[in-house]
């Protein structure tokens, strides 16, 4: 993946529009357009000459989840075509929505995240590169609801599994739990094995954990 890269953002909100432009501008990502409703969006995102799309959910005409389905339905044309999702609020069925193809290359964050410019940036670098970035509170609240469908995994797995969801890698996992990245490897595995996933692609195998547990599967 290239350093610089070229992002569409869309944003009601005026003032918090053009903040998201300094801050994408300022981490080395050129928003070569910039609208503030869906309609706007969907045409914005028929463009093939950008590396991420950075979205409210909720858009004009209707504020209801016009943001969202114009990013499903991009992705269903251009497949893992990088989505970042700015959320005021947490529903996780926003999240589950953007993963359920199992391609990755997409993140869903509180607005309030924002505020931290430096991780911000590196989630939209993350997704960009075809990871996938879930906002801690989302994730939270997705462990209260689907806990009970992932009973195989023991108390260990799960927490592994929820810090994966969060979009990080096995280095970051490890030094967040006090172990070994061996040892994060083997709980990664016993996931992968627990969930009943295909042999595959590590990134896609973490996807596919990600949407298994998103799915209470």
């Amino acid at each position: 993946m290239p350093d610089a890269l070229r992002a569409v953002l869309a944003e009601d909100q005026a003032l918090l529009r053009v903040g998201l432009e300094r801050i994408l501008a300022a981490g080395g990502i050129e928003v070569i357009e910039s609208v503030d409703n869906g309609p706007s969006l969907e045409r914005a995102l028929e463009r093939d000459d950008f590396d991420i799309a950075v979205t409210d959910v909720r858009l004009p005409p209707t504020f209801t989840t016009e943001g969202l389905a114009a990013a499903v339905a991009a992705r269903s044309r251009r497949p893992a075509l990088p989505i970042l999702v700015l959320s005021q609020y947490v529903e996780p069925l926003y999240a589950r929505d953007l993963l359920a193809d199992g391609r990755g290359a997409v993140g869903y964050l509180l607005k309030d995240r924002v505020s931290d410019v430096d991780e911000f940036l590196a989630a939209a670098r993350q997704i960009a590169g075809g990871g996938t970035v879930l906002d801690p509170e989302v994730v939270a609240s997705l462990v209260t609801r689907r806990e009970r469908p992932l009973d195989r995994l023991t108390e260990r797995e799960r927490e592994v599994l929820t810090l994966m969801a969060e979009g990080r890698s096995n280095a970051a996992i490890a030094a967040r739990m006090f172990v070994t990245e061996k040892a994060v490897g083997k709980h990664t595995n016993s996931i992968f094995t627990k969930l009943d996933l295909p042999q595959a692609a590590d990134d896609n195998r973490r996807v596919l954990a990600v949407l298994a547990w998103l799915n209470g599967e």
